[in-house]
């Protein structure tokens, strides 16, 4: 993964006593910056003195509070995935029609890979490096239990009136949510040039978030 440079180095914070007038505002400025620029350059191309730019503050603000490049990414990756599953916990999965339930869930996952096409950079970064920063993490374990513990609910509640099939996977169906939309998302570029069709026209987008639904709906219809 590479090491920061010399000009990336954590600098001695020995006479350091500065604090934020804002620590929270401060974060989210920091995390927001991390997040732009670990999306565009990876975590070998980012640079420290980029995100302090982006951001506003003096690096040494930076270290402070994440320690170093790695600790920021980390930071941002948990982010990330927190986001996500907090905005999917809102939906209130479990209090909808199940049928009505999954529908929403696979147009929110469509429409959240297309307002947020750093997340989807992150993880193909993430890829890259075969997840060995995400294994590090005790806390996107728990966030992800949360949820599918709530889809299955949503799943066997379909089960149990008959008409979603009995014994779904809540990760295969997540799964299939969600390959739709990073798949078409990560190779629009490829897919648009091989097929000589602009996938990112509206109408296209709004096509395939129907088409989605429906592939969704008839696999777990009964």
């Amino acid at each position: 993964m590479g090491s920061d440079t010399a000009a990336d180095a954590p600098v001695k914070r020995r006479g350091y006593t500065g604090q934020p007038r804002d620590p929270d505002r401060t974060t989210q400025a920091i995390l927001a910056a991390a997040k732009a620029e670990f999306a565009e350059k990876g975590i070998g191309g980012a640079r420290v003195d980029a995100i302090a730019e982006r951001a506003g503050i003096n690096k040494r603000m930076l270290y402070h509070y994440f320690g170093d490049k790695l600790g920021l990414y980390m930071a941002v990756l948990e982010e990330a995935y927190a986001s996500i599953r907090s905005a999917e916990l809102a939906l209130a999965l479990d209090r909808a029609d199940p049928e009505e339930g999954i529908r929403t869930l696979a147009r929110f996952t469509w429409r959240y890979f297309l307002d947020n096409p750093e997340f989807l950079s992150l993880l193909a970064t993430e890829n890259l490096y075969k997840a060995e920063n995400l294994k590090r993490s005790a806390r996107i374990p728990r966030i992800h239990s949360s949820f599918m513990g709530l889809l299955k609910s949503v799943l066997d509640k379909g089960a149990e009136q008959g008409r979603f099939k009995p014994g779904l996977d809540p990760i295969d169906v997540y799964l299939t949510i969600a390959s739709m939309g990073a798949f078409y998302l990560l190779n629009r570029h490829t897919l648009s040039t091989v097929f000589n069709r602009d996938l990112m026209e509206p109408d296209r987008l709004a096509h395939w978030g129907d088409h989605l639904v429906e592939v969704v709906l008839s696999f777990v219809r009964r």
